[in-house]
């Protein structure tokens, strides 16, 4: 069986190159012959494998892809989904368990959000939190104290506000769901920021999930439509974010469960 790891031509740094190469080996070890790919090669490839497993979050080359009639794990539309937060947020809404949300209005020129910023000031309560649309590893996401801190954050870019979740300040859990079964999870802890994640300097352990949490994180990768992917999970069972292709060597090194090769095995059992 021959395929490819679609990856980004222009994000390239050890981090990734570690994850990379450990996927490769993955499937290698499940005799996939597997080939990485940057997406810009991907574009001009005419080869065509028996499927691309697509690390990436460039939506359209992996509609390209599919339009070439490859398999693409996880599907187009499902990346698009987990990439942007409020497609994300308005997929899920009224299906699962989210905080409070308001996506902000489209604009398509520079304008004054102030008035937006009050009501949904009134509305969540201060702080909340800020986040861009578009971003990873808790990037683009701000704790906001006041609106003046909220509209200093604005830029231009798609954004929400979120009702900020106390509780749960600096902690979530992450539960890796592979063909609608969760495989593995960590609760994550940052003593030193509102945002968990381990790239902010939070630090995890491994994590035991209940049962109404793992339902929680397989509804949210069904209504997404995710062969596989990362639920983060806050206090009080609201799920926050869903990763489409979640960083695996981080669970790996907290739980010494290697969700690598149950991926490339879902994938095979899927296409056989």
């Amino acid at each position: 069986m021959k395929a490819f790891l679609a990856v980004n031509h222009y994000l390239k740094s050890e981090k990734f190159d570690k994850l990379h190469a450990h996927i490769i080996n993955s499937a290698k070890s499940h005799g996939v012959d597997m080939e990485i790919k940057t997406n810009q090669e991907l574009i001009f490839c005419d080869e065509k494998p028996d499927f691309v497993l697509f690390w990436d979050k460039d939506v359209n080359t992996a509609r390209l892809l599919e339009k070439r009639d490859i398999q693409v794990f996880n599907s187009a539309s499902s990346i698009a989904l987990c990439d942007d937060k409020a497609k994300t947020y308005l997929a899920l809404l009224g299906c699962v368990p989210q905080p409070e949300t308001i996506i902000a209005p489209l604009a398509f020129i520079k304008v004054d959000y102030s008035e937006f910023v009050h009501l949904a000031a009134q509305k969540l309560g201060l702080p909340l939190v800020y986040k861009e649309c578009f971003g990873s590893f808790g990037e683009q996401v701000f704790l906001c104290r006041s609106e003046a801190e909220i509209l200093s954050h604005i830029n231009g870019k798609p954004f929400l506000l979120q009702k900020f979740v106390a509780d749960s300040q600096g902690e979530d859990i992450r539960i890796e769901i592979v063909g609608g079964k969760a495989v593995a999870a960590m609760k994550r802890r940052n003593k030193n920021d509102f945002r968990s994640n381990i790239t902010n300097g939070g630090v995890a352990k491994a994590y035991e999930p209940t049962k109404e949490e793992i339902l929680l994180a397989q509804n949210a990768c069904k209504r997404l439509g995710l062969s596989f992917g990362g639920v983060d999970i806050l206090g009080g069972g609201l799920v926050c974010e869903v990763n489409s292709n979640a960083h695996i060597i981080n669970l790996l090194d907290v739980t010494g469960f290697d969700v690598a090769p149950m991926i490339i095995e879902h994938i095979i059992d899927e296409l056989l």
